[in-house]
């Protein structure tokens, strides 16, 4: 038995699909990489699985997360030139204060 819960994209050739599923007779939920190319089509080894019986723990971590918690700080935006400029500066070449 599968079913899909939902796809999210990764990007132009990969997608991360979270679905139910029964592996080796073992009902869980996978989270896993599946990639569209030229090459290959289909899962990665990249994801993970949670299984029936540790899924409502997992339930309740992702619960716990408040939407607030995933808002990016004002910090996290690019730098100025100015500032990754100021950052790349090596320490034996920053001026030292006059005493």
């Amino acid at each position: 038995m599968e079913k899909d819960i939902g796809k999210i994209r990764k990007n132009d050739t990969t997608e991360v699909v979270v679905r139910i599923d029964d592996f080796g007779g073992r009902k869980g939920l996978t989270i896993r990489e599946f990639v569209t190319s030229d090459r290959y089509t289909g899962f990665t080894k990249a994801g993970v699985r949670i299984g029936a019986a540790d899924f409502v723990a997992f339930r309740e971590m992702i619960n716990s997360i408040a939407l607030s918690d995933m808002n990016e700080p004002a910090e996290s935006q690019p730098a100025s030139k100015e500032t990754k400029t100021r950052a790349k500066k090596p320490a034996a070449q920053e001026e030292l204060p006059d005493y």
